[in-house]
């Protein structure tokens, strides 16, 4: 059995275009982290974060819209396949809206994720992008 969740965020004064970027950037993804992340910008390409705690490859790219990857961490069982996330950006009035559908999660594990995204993913991004916003 497999687990799915959906999570949404606004992230004022960026761009989905910057957001998308940054997200595909391994600089600007350890950046707004505050972990090691390496990415290799294209479909296909792989990608590390969190100093290799989150591994996988770039599935999909839509420019400015989308990016799927195949997704898994060290805790998933050895016979679990990869997950899959969608990473869907909204340009909004005064921001970009992110939403994340994450599926195919090892029963057992989602809940961990859910609040991984926010406390490591949504709410150091929102403190980056203020910053580097108002550094520029």
């Amino acid at each position: 059995m497999t687990e799915s969740l959906e999570l949404s965020a606004f992230f004022p004064g960026v761009t989905a275009e910057r957001l998308y970027r940054a997200w595909l950037d391994s600089a600007e993804h350890a950046a707004f982290t505050g972990s090691p992340a390496q990415v290799e910008p294209r479909a296909g390409g792989r990608f590390t974060a969190w100093d290799g705690y989150i591994y996988g490859s770039t599935v999909e790219l839509q420019p400015f819209h989308l990016i799927v990857q195949a997704w898994r961490t060290t805790e998933f069982p050895a016979e679990a396949p990869d997950s899959r996330l969608e990473v869907w950006l909204d340009e909004k009035e005064g921001g970009v809206q992110v939403r994340l559908v994450h599926s195919e999660i090892p029963d057992g594990q989602g809940q961990d994720y859910r609040e991984g995204r926010e406390e490591y993913y949504f709410m150091p991004m929102r403190e980056y992008f203020l910053e580097s916003d108002r550094n520029r």
